[in-house]
């Protein structure tokens, strides 16, 4: 264990006999606990931390080089060290003139191609010069991938439902079940429907598959020379696309990872929905985050902060899960977002270097929007015997106008959680409320120890003004380097995700089994469950 780790594990046995409540109370707490970007306000203030942890954790910063490698993402360096690639998503949204070298070349002209490129095909889309094969104007497009080029475009265009162009819906199938692309289609017409393939190697299985049903579907009603009018694919393999039939494709790169692809042509679905302004106003909120990542002192940064609690809580604390709570119904898509996010990136058991890692990395990510929560695991969350530190995000002024006052209900109800977490209700709290409700002695005593909340639950509570697009991207960009601080410390590769392999391996050996084409494979227990397979499709 390193000298930053074993000084952060002998100040955790500080906090056995503290208060988060008078932490919280402490003078000056807000001066070193509360960081506002740009108008994003982030209160670390009910964190289980004082001014000693943090100088800790900024030692353990130092010692695992975060700068040094923040440095070397940012200079366009092969950070992704197992796939020897760059890591360059800050240039897809790169709005100052600095330029961005990959393998010494300037990628930003071909960033800028690119977008130049989007924003036609959207200006088209809106005013209808794009038009499909009859001749009409695209009223639907249906966004086809999975993974990151599913998750990001879906969980976006949701938050920013409000910015909807009136003129066009667009839909996102990713599941290879076959429900997923027949409910979608049930409802739309093929003469004003557009796809969109989403898929960096025009490989994946269950994109492949999709976009084959959605072909067959449009042609059986069109024709095949339909397909050119109502096809267009992201990719960075142009001749598969072609194979396709597709004539339109907008390009990314090797160093864009599928979960950071949003900000690239995979978010064309978004810049269709929200219309292209709007998406680079989403763009340039990541941008001054990265910017705030980049240059603020360590002590300030926002991303770095949260990413060192994150592993003081993992390490130091035991926390195997975080709950992300939006009190916003439009971020009702984030929590699973950042499971990809994190979970994918972070969840390694080996180091750069190939040694096992001695450290617990990559929580477990969950949650649920605003109340719906509360009325379901918050219970676990007050009074269950292992802490989930939380995180709150809400905004001060609703999107959605309404006479009446539920986006206050909604406010008090996530400062109040927060709180409730944070200071918990002691034995002797309960008694004397039980007491002042007239309950009897031997009533109090029977019920007071079930109403008990331990407290000391940490908490992180995002506040902004308001969820516009340049808000969200700058809430997402801190989440990415969040998560970039998290993988410095644990000394893992962040980027690739070999991980996801094996079971893909598994499956195309098993599918001629269950196919029927060739006797079951697999374990015992595959095999077993494959002939229940096929006994229950030939009843």
């Amino acid at each position: 264990m390193s000298d930053a780790w074993a000084q952060l594990h002998s100040h955790r046995n500080e906090f056995d006999d503290v208060s988060l409540g008078s932490l919280c109370d402490a003078q000056g707490r807000d001066d070193q606990f509360v960081h506002t970007v740009d108008e994003l306000v982030v209160d670390l203030s009910r964190h289980l931390a004082t001014e000693k942890t943090l100088d800790l954790l900024l030692g353990l910063a130092a010692e695992r080089n975060v700068t040094g490698m923040r440095d070397a993402m940012f200079s366009g360096e092969p950070i992704n060290t197992t796939e020897h690639r760059a890591v360059m998503h800050v240039a897809l949204r790169n709005q100052s003139d600095r330029p961005m070298h990959v393998d010494g070349i300037d990628v930003m002209p071909d960033v800028r191609d690119v977008l130049a490129r989007m924003k036609t095909f959207c200006d088209s889309i809106h005013d209808g010069s794009w038009q499909g094969s009859t001749g009409k104007k695209i009223e639907h497009v249906v966004n086809i991938g999975i993974g990151g080029s599913d998750l990001g475009p879906v969980m976006t265009t949701e938050a920013l439902r409000p910015w909807w162009v009136s003129s066009v819906r667009t839909h996102f199938v990713s599941n290879v079940d076959p429900s997923h692309l027949a409910d979608t289609l049930a409802t739309l017409n093929p003469e004003t429907t557009l796809f969109i393939v989403a898929s960096k190697t025009f490989g994946t299985q269950e994109t492949l598959a999709n976009a084959h049903a959605a072909r067959l579907w449009l042609v059986e009603a069109l024709g095949e020379n339909a397909v050119a009018s109502h096809f267009v694919a992201v990719s960075t393999n142009a001749q598969r696309v072609n194979d396709f039939g597709i004539g339109t494709m907008f390009e990314f790169w090797d160093w864009v990872g599928g979960r950071y692809s949003m900000w690239s042509a995979i978010g064309l679905s978004i810049a269709v929905s929200i219309g292209f302004e709007r998406f680079e106003q989403l763009l340039g909120g990541a941008h001054r985050m990265d910017m705030h990542f980049r240059n603020s002192p360590l002590e300030k940064n926002v991303p770095v902060l949260l990413g060192l609690l994150d592993c003081w809580y993992r390490e130091c604390w035991n926390c195997q899960t975080r709950a992300v709570l939006p009190y916003d119904q439009h971020l009702l898509r984030l929590p699973a977002y950042l499971q990809q996010l994190e979970m994918e990136s972070n969840g390694k058991h080996t180091r750069l270097d190939g040694s096992q890692t001695t450290h617990g990395t990559a929580f477990v990510v969950w949650g649920e929007p605003g109340t719906n929560g509360q009325h379901s695991f918050h219970q676990m969350l007050h009074q269950g015997t292992t802490m989930v530190p939380c995180d709150f995000l809400v905004a001060a002024c609703s999107e959605t106008p309404s006479p009446d006052n539920r986006h206050e209900i909604l406010l008090a109800n996530c400062l109040a959680q927060a709180e409730a977490m944070a200071r918990g209700r002691t034995l002797e709290q309960v008694r004397e409320e039980l007491a002042a409700a007239n309950l009897s002695p031997i009533e109090v005593d029977s019920l007071a120890p079930h109403k008990v909340m331990m407290g000391n639950r940490a908490s992180t509570t995002m506040l902004y003004p308001r969820l516009d697009p340049a808000q969200l991207g700058a809430i997402i960009s801190l989440y990415e380097h969040r998560v970039f601080v998290q993988g410095a410390i644990w000394g893992i590769d962040s980027f690739d995700q070999w991980g996801v392999e094996l079971g893909k391996e598994l499956a195309n050996n098993i599918l001629p089994g269950v196919l029927g084409d060739a006797p079951p494979s697999g374990d015992a227990t595959s095999r077993r469950l494959t002939e229940h397979i096929a006994a229950m499709r030939a009843e």
